[in-house]
């Protein structure tokens, strides 16, 4: 069976270094602990990889894996989940998700 890979992009409206760190905080309360998850990892781009291959269009990323379809379903509608979202939305100018297959 496949896993399912969650990986979500965002920038953010100011994006200091307090508010970056600030966000990758959130996401380790949160988004961690959930039923189902065999990875998770927060962090910040990376300055220092610039090739004309990568995309630079965000300041935090959040991947998790989920062991199933079905646990990533559950988790979107978690109330942690759902906190998250409502506690961090405003400072978000753009989010970006990302779901795929994985073995």
């Amino acid at each position: 069976m496949s896993k399912l890979a969650h990986n979500v992009y965002f920038q953010l409206k100011d994006a200091t270094d307090a508010n970056r760190q600030a966000l990758v905080v959130a996401c380790k309360k949160y988004l961690t602990g959930h039923p189902g998850v065999d990875f998770f990892a927060a962090g910040l781009l990376e300055t220092d990889l610039d090739r004309p291959v990568n995309d630079r269009d965000f300041d935090v990323a959040l991947h998790v894996v989920f062991a199933t379809r079905a646990a990533h379903d559950v988790y979107q509608d978690a109330p942690r989940h759902l906190d998250f979202v409502r506690e961090n939305k405003e400072t978000w100018a753009k989010v970006r998700v990302f779901d795929s297959l994985v073995n």
